[in-house]
């Protein structure tokens, strides 16, 4: 349904508006103080629908608008394809002033609509892909929605900015900021959808569901021509296609593969296999740079079978891809540029915004992808999360590891060792120490209010024996090695496995030592550690076996520094400090890190808070010059970002940023497994 809302001469609109106003007025009472309606002894549900009633007649006095007036208010419903046209004389909305900070945000939630199916695979055109999907009741009108972030990477949707969760303007092979199409979009469980049901059958796409599995089938397409041009900036390749068809980028290291639903034509074919043999490069354990050798032309592979062309492209020295559409003729356009990243702003829901663009510091320019939270908003929960449930021993891929959890967002966390996979730092859960803090590193802590602390980190721990002994606790459920005590609780998991040879394991049981036991070998023998106790293991510290015989009391004392970490059930360590109070505290010595690790160049992961209350997670990565900040470098980034308060996150091939089914900000061919990360889940009121 499209909306128009246009004044015309021959009416007293001022009038009409004055009531539209007023009304207004009425309704956001009635939202906010509720209690003045139950004083009056009248129902709200009973108030609401008169109001929105006497909306609509208003509204229907207004006179029809003119064909030449601008559309003001657009959405798509049983049409297909809107022109979304400015306004002349007014303001576009990215360049009016920022909201105060104190600004009263009200969210309005609508009863969510009846889900008939789902299911999390897809087959475009016989290729199967990993893609959420529902299908929902409006009225009588089955709608088939799938996952947005999904859709933008594998249909080559792109996704315009947004300022409402529930419209998501998109461009595919239209033209360039003239038109654009709005899907209607819902946030369900841990994915936003956009339905897709009207575009489907303007674009010619057959939809159909068989079990769990949702079918995507469009008419072939063909590629006629290819073409290659030198631009200022870099390199153009342009395919020319017969009609419009889905495609995809799977951006390597040194390679990008575009994969387009269509044919090409076996001369076309040949003259480009004719340039080089082909490359097969498999993912690897490494940031998403470009190392390749200088090259004024890129190297192109063509590949053709059954209606899929796919091309390989060696991306020359500092660009990357940027990969758009236009229509008439239908064009698919490969541009290998430094500045290749695309600004985006989009409310992905309430209290969620998807940011990314480039940042300039000095000489160069770092592509950004970041998220801005409300962590205030009663829709969403903070939640440290792993990549095995049951034990805090493993890593696994951020996307496997959000979609397990079933989280909206995530980002990676804190450190790990990557050979025996266990976590180094603090790993801090409903008020259970998963993983110890270590070497006094930032951390980040929080509550479900909102509220955020961070800050350098240490946690005292000392076993207290009946016989009046203290023994000192060096570690809590962490991968850190040093001679001394360290405890295993069964927070850490069902086992714990010697990291080092000859440990003595002391097991405790309800408050007692009931077992003492050799270690062996490291990472030979499994110790179940008890449900009701914990295991106390002594490394290169055997004395202190004389004070824990079996049948010994003990206890537990323990505290944080600074001790109002104590407060807060969620807690994720990482490292250096960035930011305290909008100053740069970056201190790595202090923390323990190694020289090369201060001053190198990576990718970085980093989480803040802002002045107004917003937490950041943010994935920076490679400017066209290096491959990525320094830690410095990435506190001053987290300023521009608007933080006052910033820490560093494990970075490198660990950076990761997820949203909505898929990584933001990299392929996922060129991202590492991680042991932890930080979940945000967003659940609609049921």
């Amino acid at each position: 349904m499209v909306t128009r809302v246009t004044p015309k001469t021959g009416i007293d609109t001022t009038k009409v508006w004055t009531k539209i106003s007023k009304l207004a007025i009425t309704l956001l009472l009635l939202i906010l103080f509720p209690a003045s309606v139950a004083t009056a002894n009248r129902r709200v549900g009973a108030i609401e629908p008169l109001i929105l009633n006497s909306f609509k007649e208003l509204l229907n006095q207004l006179p029809p608008a003119d064909e030449e007036t601008p559309v003001l208010v657009q959405s798509l419903s049983q049409t297909t394809q809107e022109n979304i046209l400015v306004l002349k004389g007014k303001k576009l909305l990215e360049e009016l002033p920022p909201m105060a900070d104190n600004t009263l945000e009200v969210e309005f939630f609508s009863v969510p609509p009846q889900v008939i199916r789902q299911g999390f695979q897809v087959y475009l055109n016989g290729q199967r892909i990993n893609l959420p999907w529902q299908q929902w009741l409006v009225g009588t009108s089955v709608r088939t929605g799938i996952s947005d972030v999904g859709a933008m990477q594998t249909l080559g949707i792109e996704m315009l900015n947004s300022k409402d969760f529930t419209q998501q303007p998109i461009r595919w092979f239209s033209k360039p900021r003239s038109t654009s199409v709005v899907f209607p979009s819902q946030v369900s469980g841990a994915y936003r959808y956009l339905d897709i049901t009207d575009f489907a059958k303007t674009a010619g796409w057959q939809l159909q569901v068989h079990g769990d599995k949702l079918y995507i089938s469009s008419m072939p397409a063909r590629v006629k021509a290819i073409r290659q041009g030198r631009q200022p900036w870099g390199n153009r390749i342009v395919l020319d296609l017969d009609r419009p068809t889905f495609w995809q980028v799977n951006d390597r290291r040194t390679e990008g593969v575009i994969t387009v639903a269509a044919s090409a034509d076996p001369s076309l074919v040949k003259g480009f296999n004719a340039l080089e043999a082909a490359k097969i490069q498999g993912p690897e354990d490494v940031a998403p740079i470009s190392v390749g050798a200088p090259m004024d032309k890129p190297v192109i592979r063509l590949e053709s079978h059954q209606n899929q062309t796919r091309l390989r492209v060696d991306f020359p020295k500092g660009k990357r891809l940027r990969v758009f559409t236009l229509p008439n003729p239908f064009r698919l356009v490969i541009d290998l540029r430094p500045d290749a990243m695309v600004r985006k702003n989009i409310l992905w829901a309430p209290g969620i915004q998807w940011r990314q663009q480039l940042i300039s510091l000095k000489d160069t320019s770092f592509p950004v992808v970041w998220l801005e939270v409300n962590p205030k908003s009663h829709r969403l929960r903070l939640r440290p999360i792993g990549s095995n449930a049951t034990t805090q021993v493993g890593t696994a891929p951020l996307i496997k590891a959000a979609q397990w959890w079933q989280a909206s967002a995530a980002i990676n966390a804190g450190f790990f060792n990557r050979n025996n996979q266990l976590p180094l730092g603090a790993i801090r859960r409903d008020s259970r120490w998963l993983s110890g803090p270590i070497l006094n590193r930032g951390a980040i802590a929080w509550n479900d209010r909102g509220h955020f602390k961070l800050g350098r980190l240490s946690l005292t721990e000392t076993l207290v024996t009946s016989n009046r002994k203290r023994l000192p606790v060096l570690f809590v459920n962490s991968g850190y090695v040093k001679a001394g005590i360290a405890r295993y609780t069964p927070a850490f998991g069902p086992t714990y496995t010697p990291l080092i040879d000859h440990e003595i394991i002391v097991v405790v049981q309800n408050n007692s030592v009931t077992h003492l036991l050799p270690g062996g070998l490291a990472g030979q023998q499994a110790f179940p550690i008890p449900p009701n106790g914990y295991l106390v293991t002594l490394r290169a510290n055997s004395t202190a076996v004389h004070d824990l015989s079996i049948g010994t009391q003990v206890r537990i004392e323990g505290s944080t520094f600074p001790a109002d970490f104590n407060g807060y059930p969620h807690i994720l360590g990482g490292g250096p400090l960035l930011l305290q109070d909008r100053k740069i505290v970056l201190d790595g010595k202090s923390e323990q890190f190694s020289d090369a690790f201060i001053q190198q160049s990576a990718p970085r992961s980093a989480i803040g808070t802002t002045a107004n209350g917003r937490l950041i997670i943010a994935a920076f990565h490679h400017s066209h010059t290096r491959r990525g900040p320094t830690l410095r470098e990435t506190a001053q980034l987290m300023q521009k970002l608007g933080a006052i308060n910033a820490l560093n996150l494990d970075g490198g091939s660990s950076t990761g940023l997820y949203l909505g089914g898929q990584l933001l900000d990299r392929s996922p061919y060129t991202a590492a497994p991680v042991n932890n990360g930080l979940g945000i889940f967003f659940t609609p009121v049921p």
